[in-house]
C-alpha cells in the first residue's frame, strides 16, 4: 500500500512540474510572438518622455523582451506588474540624446524610487540627463520615499517635487555596507577553513575565517564608502546649490526625518499630492487637463528611436559581465566562450576598434588568463579601450589593465591586485559533530591533502602558497608592464587593496574617469573617424533571449544535493582566485 501511495504521489508531483514547466514555456513563447509581431512602438506627436527606474532596469545590455533573471513568477501569478524592462546603459544615453534634438519630446518626467540600477549606470544616466538639460528642455522628478540612489540621480533635474505623506520612511542615511563574516559560525561547526593568500588587503576569503573584520580590510571598506560618498554627495550638494558640508552636517544629524525636512534643507523644490503633481506636470506639458498629456514610456522611446546603423565600420563592445568563471558556460565571463568571443572579434575585418566594457569582480585566474591572452592579440591589430562598470576588480582587472586606455566611473570599485586559495578542514565536523570516523590511506604521504579530512601541514602549507607567490607575481608583473609602473609600486598599491575609480585614478590604474559612451568616442577616434554618426557601435555577446533564459534556468535548474554541492566548491574546489568578494548597493 506504501508503495502504491508513493507511486501516485510521484505522478501526482510529475503531472503539476509538467504542467507549470508548460505554462511558463507558453507564456515565453506567447511573449516571444507578441514581441515578434508588435513592430516598432507608434510615439505620439508630442509627449513627455517617461522614465520609472523602479519599471525600467538600466543595465550592462539591453534584454530584449525583459530579463528572467529579475523575473518573480508568484509576482505575476499574484495580479503584480510584469517584469521590469533591462535596458542597456549605452542604448539608454543614446535614447536620452535622441530626446534632447527630438522636438516630439517636450521633457522628461522622471521616477526614481525603487530603482534597482547599479551606482555606475546611475552616474553614467546622469551624465546623459544633464546634457539633456542643456538642450533647454527640462527634467521633472518626483519622489515618494528618497534615499541615497534615489536622489542622487533625481538631483540632476530643474525640478524635484515629493509625496507630502508622513507615512512615508526617508532612507537618505549616507552610504552604507555591510560584511558577512562565518568563521565563528564555521568553527562551531567543526569547519576549519585554511585561507593562504598574499595581499594583507585581499579579503575575500576573510567571510570563512574570521568572525570580524581585519584592521586591513576594514581600512579598506571605510576608505571605499567614504570615497564613494564623496563622489555622490558632492553630485547631491553641487546640484541643489548647497555646500558638501551642510548635507553631510544634516545626514549626521538624522534631519531627514519627515517630507518637510528635504524641503527646507533643499533637496526637494516642493511637497505635493497626487492632484498637485498632475497640475504641475500639465501645466509644463501646455495642456489643458492631466488626462491630455500623452506620455512616451522610455523603453518604447528606445525600442521606437533606436535603429540598428547601416554603417559597415563597427566599433565592438565586447560586455565582460559577471563572475569570471572556466569553461563554455552560456551565462557569466566564461573563460572558453569569451575567448572564442575575442578571436572571432579580432577576425572581423568591419570592426575598427575594441571597447571593453568590465562589470566583474574577478574569478578564476586561468579563464582570466585565457581572455587576457586573446585580449593581448586583439590589441596587436586594433586599438583596444577598457570601460568601467561597477566592478573591475581582481580577474576583472587582470583582463583589462593592459588597455590601450582605461576610463573608469568615480565609483567604479577596481584594483585588487591580490590572489588567495582555500582548503577547509571538515575533520572537526565529522568527530565531534557528527560522530563519524574517518581514516585515510594513501600511496604517498601527501596523497590526501586535499581530502578535506585533515589540517594541511607545514609542507603542503607553503606548496600552496608557492602558486599563490606565483600568480601573485604573474599579476604585479602584467599591472606593472601594462600601466608602466614599476613593479615594486604595484606591490604597494596592491597587496589585494580595493579601490574606487576616484583613487585608482590618482594612482595611476586607471586613466581617465568617464563614461561608456566616452569610452567609445575614444575608440572611434583612435580609429581614424571621430564621428559616431558613422559608426555601427555592436555588443557582444549577444545577450541570451527570454526563451534562451528560460531553457537555460530550466535546463540548469539543479537539485537541493546539487545546490549544496555548489555552495561548499567554492570554498572547496582546489583552486586559485583573483577574486572580489566586495558588494557594495547604494540605496
Amino acid at each position: 500500500m506504501k508503495e502504491f501511495v508513493k507511486m501516485v504521489l510521484a505522478v501526482i508531483c510529475g503531472i503539476l512540474i509538467l504542467s507549470i514547466v508548460s505554462f511558463f514555456l507558453t507564456f515565453a513563447m506567447i511573449g516571444a510572438v507578441a514581441a515578434a509581431g508588435s513592430g516598432k512602438p507608434v510615439l505620439p506627436k508630442s509627449g513627455v518622455l517617461s522614465l520609472d527606474l523602479s519599471k525600467v532596469m538600466i543595465a550592462e545590455q539591453t534584454q530584449d523582451g525583459g530579463s528572467l533573471s529579475n523575473f518573480n513568477p508568484n509576482t505575476l501569478l499574484a495580479g503584480g506588474e510584469a517584469p521590469a524592462s533591462v535596458i542597456g546603459i549605452w542604448d539608454a544615453v543614446q535614447a536620452i540624446n535622441a530626446a534632447a534634438e527630438d522636438p516630439a519630446v517636450q521633457y522628461i518626467f522622471l521616477r526614481t524610487d525603487g530603482n534597482a540600477t547599479g551606482v555606475t549606470a546611475l552616474g553614467e544616466l546622469r551624465v546623459a540627463l544633464e546634457r539633456f538639460r542643456t538642450s533647454g528642455k527640462p527634467v521633472v522628478s518626483y519622489l515618494e520615499s528618497p534615499g541615497t540612489a534615489s536622489l542622487y540621480i533625481a538631483s540632476v533635474s530643474d525640478k524635484i517635487y515629493m509625496n507630502s505623506s508622513l507615512g512615508l520612511t526617508p532612507q537618505f542615511t549616507g552610504v552604507g555596507s555591510q560584511m558577512v563574516f562565518l568563521g565563528d559560525l564555521l568553527k562551531r561547526l567543526g569547519v576549519n577553513v585554511q585561507l593562504i593568500r598574499h595581499g594583507k588587503y585581499k579579503s575575500a576569503g576573510e567571510m570563512y575565517t574570521r568572525g570580524s573584520s581585519s584592521p586591513e580590510n576594514r581600512e579598506q571598506y571605510q576608505r571605499m564608502i567614504d570615497s564613494m560618498w564623496e563622489v555622490i554627495g558632492a553630485a547631491i550638494a553641487e546640484s541643489r546649490g548647497i555646500s558638501l558640508e551642510e548635507l553631510d552636517a544634516a545626514i549626521e544629524g538624522l534631519k531627514f526625518r519627515l517630507p518637510q525636512d528635504f524641503v527646507d534643507c533643499k533637496l526637494v523644490d516642493e511637497l505635493l499630492d497626487r492632484k498637485g503633481l498632475e497640475d504641475k506636470l500639465t501645466t509644463l506639458a501646455v495642456a489643458d487637463k492631466y488626462k491630455d498629456i500623452k506620455w512616451i514610456a522610455f523603453d518604447d522611446y528606445v525600442d521606437a528611436k533606436l535603429v540598428a546603423s547601416k554603417a559597415k565600420q563597427k566599433i565592438a563592445v565586447i560586455y565582460a559581465d559577471g563572475e569570471i568563471i572556466d569553461g563554455k558556460g552560456k551565462t557569466e565571463i566564461a573563460g572558453d566562450r569569451f575567448a572564442a568571443v575575442i578571436e572571432k572579434v579580432a577576425a572581423d575585418s568591419t570592426v575598427k576598434a575594441v571597447v571593453l566594457r568590465v562589470n566583474s569582480p574577478g574569478g578564476s585566474v586561468t579563464a582570466s588568463e585565457k581572455i587576457k591572452n586573446e585580449l593581448d592579440r586583439l590589441q596587436q591589430v586594433k586599438p583596444l579601450v577598457a570601460s568601467y562598470g561597477d566592478y573591475a576588480a581582481s580577474g576583472g582587472y587582470w583582463i583589462s589593465n593592459r588597455c590601450d586606455k582605461i576610463f573608469s566611473d568615480a565609483t567604479t570599485l577596481t584594483g585588487s591586485i591580490g590572489v588567495f586559495g582555500m582548503v577547509p578542514d571538515f575533520s572537526g565536523t565529522a568527530k565531534d559533530i557528527a560522530h563519524v570516523g574517518i581514516e585515510s590511506v594513501t600511496s604517498h604521504k601527501h596523497g590526501d591533502m586535499y581530502g578535506l579530512m585533515r589540517p594541511l601541514d607545514a609542507e603542503e602549507y607553503d606548496f600552496i602558497l608557492t602558486g599563490i607567490e606565483a600568480v601573485y607575481d604573474r599579476f604585479t608583473t602584467l599591472v606593472s608592464e601594462g600601466r608602466g609602473i614599476p613593479k615594486e609600486t604595484v606591490d604597494e598599491i596592491g597587496q589585494g587593496r580595493v579601490w574606487t575609480g576616484a583613487d585608482a585614478l590618482k594612482i595611476n590604474l586607471v586613466d581617465e574617469i568617464g563614461t561608456l559612451e566616452d569610452a567609445i568616442r575614444y575608440a572611434a577616434t583612435a580609429a581614424g573617424e571621430p564621428d559616431l554618426a558613422k559608426w555601427n557601435v555592436k555588443g557582444y555577446p549577444k545577450p541570451l533571449s527570454p526563451m534562451e533564459q528560460f531553457l537555460e534556468m530550466v535546463g540548469n535548474a539543479p537539485s537541493d544535493e546539487e545546490v549544496l554541492v555548489t555552495a561548499l566548491k567554492r570554498i572547496t574546489k582546489p583552486q586559485v582566485l583573483a577574486r572580489l568578494d566586495t558588494d557594495i548597493r547604494i540605496q
